[in-house]
């Protein structure tokens, strides 16, 4: 049986050591993720969408540069680095999707904040054509038509071709049930009339109709009685129009009664001033 013989190293040699691995090169995947997941975040919030524009895009880049290496055997988180690209780009996706709602509502604001009320004479919106013409020559952003004080019959044209008209008011005797009349006081029913021109479909809901009478500008109070609304109530569909009835209770020396109506919170009130 034969035996191995081990020789002693010869002088001046020395055992061979083992070389150590490298260590892996993880640091792309894991800032990737961490960038992807804070401009994740801030893509969804308006306003801050650019910034998680910006950090989805370096986190997709060094994503990609990190998947590099882990093909390369360089590093060993492939599955994180994996997930940093995908939210990298998800987060430009995102930014760019709530950017562009974001500049729409803004218009949206911004339009509806502008819309004010043109004047046009009973006179010219009964002559037809002429009626029409005149509501888009005014149909500017406001100036000094929404100060002006209409007369009975005169619709407030808005930007969006919404009408709104005050007819003239007509005296009328409250019954024994009704609300909001002073006995000695002298109570006249008002007619407004609300007709969409436009395109899109308007809510009532915030309409709100006001008056007041006589020199001093006291409140006329609302009466609630029989025959008489007071109220709008649901939408006017394009091309539609609805009256409502209002009763106003003056005082008995009043020789004027001013209405005001304030289609919505985004519009112009309008105020009509009607002789009693």
């Amino acid at each position: 049986m034969s035996q191995q013989m081990h020789l002693p190293p010869q002088p001046g040699q020395f055992p061979q050591a083992p070389v150590p691995a490298a260590p892996a090169r993880n640091g792309l995947g894991t800032a990737a993720l961490i960038l992807g997941l804070i401009g994740a975040v801030f893509a969804i919030i308006p306003f801050m969408f650019w910034l998680g524009g910006i950090l989805g895009l370096i986190a997709l880049i060094l994503g990609l540069a990190g998947l590099g290496r882990t093909k390369r055997g360089e590093a060993t988180n492939k599955g994180v680095t994996l997930s940093g690209a995908i939210l990298g780009l998800l987060s430009v996706i995102l930014s760019v999707v709530v950017g562009i709602a974001t500049v729409t509502a803004v218009n949206d604001v911004v339009d509806d904040l502008n819309k004010g009320p043109t004047a046009t004479s009973g006179k010219d919106k009964s002559s037809g054509d002429s009626g029409k013409d005149g509501g888009k020559e005014g149909s500017g952003k406001g100036g000094s038509d929404k100060a002006e004080v209409l007369a009975a019959g005169d619709s407030a044209v808005y930007d969006d071709e919404l009408w709104v008209t005050v007819n003239e008011p007509e005296a009328y005797k409250p019954s024994e049930w009704a609300a909001g009349h002073t006995k000695g006081n002298n109570a006249y029913k008002v007619t407004v009339v609300v007709e969409n021109k436009g395109k899109e479909k308007f809510d009532t809901a915030l309409l709100t109709v006001d008056g007041r009478a006589g020199k001093d500008g006291v409140e006329a109070e609302q009466i609630i009685d029989d025959g008489v609304e007071g109220l709008f109530t649901g939408s006017v569909a394009p091309g539609k129009k609805v009256s409502v009835v209002f009763a106003f209770d003056t005082p008995a020396d009043a020789k004027n009664l001013d209405v005001e109506v304030s289609p919505g919170l985004t519009y112009d009130s309008s105020s009509w001033g009607l002789k009693l």
